[in-house]
């Protein structure tokens, strides 16, 4: 890629709030440009600023500077990224201009003083922190240790960039939540024997078939899911033997309450919903399932934020919210990534179905107006770097 030369104060102000690229920056800071000794100028990786404008998501591609992971950070040259529909919907709720991209599938470039797990040149998927800097949605991107996750040779980069976000907001709808146990736990060997009803409305989305899985791994049947178009693709993973069923929300809002309350009513009544859809009519059918077979101290939890009416008092209601694994549920995240990976190496944990998006980060714009305009239906788009126009070169 051609370089190109900028001011030290202009990059100062890129790094503001970053010591430790802002100190080295410092002492250029009165420097003039045809100035600088020729290693001081910077090469620039293609990175994606995202903004909102009237009438859906619009990305621009700008130059920026190669970040510079802290102490504990893991640099990541991406070779592809995932997408999620918090990328144009954040930036709508907040007006963010940034690099929203929290997906990412490649290779380590560079690790922290305190990074002991990773060394350049290994194979790992990352959840990015979400509205900082260094998102996926470059060449290279930055990711916590503790949610940075070995993959075998076996799994592909695309594969890998549908997994983390989707899959730890599964992960911590579940148990963090809802309270259910964690698959390496007593209680999930107990709950073998013991029905737990629980409802995954939208199941075929990204959140919802990483749901199903882990749910599988603790026992948790019968699986009651809602899906649609994609329904088929919740088949694979579900065990009828157990009671699990797929029902479809294409039938209409009394059918699928109808459904979920006949199998629902077989196991005892429920107690547990995951709404991974967390809109329209999914948060009034799951009301009326709870009304109809409710188990006492019910348990509901949504994806989405937002006023969730319709459902019947005393029912327990949440919101999940993926960035506690930045935050205050740090361990949990640490345990879970490396859970993903073991499952990954074994089998039994498979990534949701990608599309790749052609044209790289050029490809970002039309896949986030199809996810906006709800175009993509169990499938993840995926972004391969290597394909934007000008990068290596």
């Amino acid at each position: 890629m051609p370089k190109s030369s900028v001011g030290p104060r202009a990059l100062m102000d890129l790094f503001r709030g970053r010591p430790s690229v802002a100190k080295q920056l410092e002492a250029l800071a009165s420097t003039k440009v045809e100035e600088l000794p020729r290693d001081s100028i910077v090469e620039w990786p293609k990175v994606v600023l995202r903004k909102m404008e009237k009438g859906g998501p619009s990305v621009r591609i700008v130059d920026s500077p190669i970040p510079e992971p802290n102490d504990d950070q893991v640099l990541i040259k991406v070779v592809v990224s995932g997408s999620n529909p918090k990328d144009w919907k954040l930036p709508n709720l907040f007006g963010d201009a940034i690099n929203q991209g929290d997906d990412i599938a490649g290779i380590v470039e560079k690790v922290g003083a305190n990074v002991f797990e990773f060394k350049p040149g290994d194979r790992v998927a990352a959840f990015h922190e979400m509205r900082t800097p260094g998102g996926s949605y470059a060449e290279y991107a930055i990711a916590w240790q503790h949610t940075t996750f070995h993959i075998p040779a076996e799994t592909t980069f695309e594969e890998a960039a549908a997994i983390p976000l989707a899959a730890m907001t599964a992960a911590v709808a579940l148990y963090q939540r809802l309270g259910l146990p964690q698959p390496w736990s007593p209680e999930a060997a107990a709950a073998a024997s013991t029905p737990t009803p629980l409802i995954i409305y939208g199941a075929a989305s990204a959140v919802g078939i990483y749901a199903v899985q882990l749910a599988q791994r603790s026992n948790i049947h019968p699986l009651l899911c809602v899906a649609g178009r994609a329904r088929d693709h919740v088949e694979r993973f579900i065990d009828r033997a157990k009671g699990d069923v797929v029902v479809d929300y294409r039938d209409g809002d009394e059918a699928v309450v109808s459904a979920l309350v006949a199998a629902a009513g077989q196991a005892g009544g429920v107690r547990h919903a995951l709404d991974a859809v967390s809109e329209g009519s999914s948060i009034s059918n799951i009301g009326e399932v709870f009304r109809r077979v409710g188990q006492a101290n019910g348990k509901v939890t949504f994806v989405l934020g937002g006023e969730k009416q319709g459902l019947p008092e005393g029912v327990d209601k949440s919101i999940t919210m993926v960035g506690c694994v930045h935050k205050e549920a740090k361990d949990f995240g640490y345990v879970f990534f490396r859970y993903f990976a073991r499952g990954l190496q074994e089998g039994w944990f498979k990534g949701q179905r990608t599309e790749v998006v052609p044209g790289g980060l050029g490809g970002i714009e039309p896949a986030l107006t199809n996810l906006k305009d709800g175009k993509a239906s169990g499938v993840k788009y995926v972004f391969r770097i290597a394909e934007t126009e000008g990068v290596g070169k």
